[in-house]
């Protein structure tokens, strides 16, 4: 009677999960090149586009919350990772490449564009330099909307896009602590949302 030993498939269950470890983690090329754009996106790096694309009403400790929530998306994204599929859609799809792989070079499109401006770099410029740079690039990327998730056609668009989807922006639209996508409770619902603390 022919057949696998126990150890043997043992032993062959072991080499897949590792073999499936390291297509997985941070060693092949594809992670690497992605880690290698997420290390360079840092907040202090985008803090200079975000002081000329995000709400002036933020104020400084609001633009560094912004860019910090940015940053922990890129940073958490996952290539490859399944996603759950749509209502009425039985197919599970993968996420795909991650946005940050284009950032450096958007960022490093920048600063050489504002070299070309006189400033030594895109964070040295002023920020009527910065803001007319930026829609500039947005323009050559062919940005017409903002992305509803960082879809990696250009940094500052995705930077837009991810704070002005997000629960912050709609409660300092509405000047009202909504809250969107908090679990509140059924108590309290029929009052409307207090008004945002100044």
């Amino acid at each position: 009677m022919s057949g696998i030993s126990r150890r043997r498939a043992l032993k062959t269950l072991g080499a897949a999960a590792a073999a499936g470890g390291v297509l997985r983690g941070g060693d092949t090329p594809s992670a690497a090149a992605a880690q290698a754009g997420t290390d360079t996106i840092t907040p202090a790096a985008l803090l200079p586009i975000a002081e000329v694309v995000l709400p002036g009403e933020l104020g400084e400790s609001g633009r560094r919350e912004a860019v910090s929530a940015f940053v922990r998306w890129i940073r958490n994204y996952k290539e490859g990772a399944d996603t759950d599929h749509g209502y009425g859609n039985t197919r599970i799809r993968q996420t795909g490449p991650s946005p940050a792989r284009s950032y450096p070079q958007h960022m490093a499109a920048l600063d050489e564009a504002a070299r070309g401006r006189g400033a030594a770099s895109f964070a040295a410029a002023s920020p009527d330099v910065r803001r007319a740079l930026v829609a500039a690039a947005l323009v050559s990327a062919k940005i017409e909307r903002l992305p509803s998730r960082p879809n990696g056609a250009h940094v500052a668009s995705d930077l837009m896009g991810h704070y002005f989807n997000s629960p912050a922006a709609e409660d300092l639209c509405y000047r009202a602590a909504i809250g969107r996508d908090s679990c509140r409770g059924l108590p309290g619902s029929e009052a409307r949302p207090a008004p945002l603390k100044t």
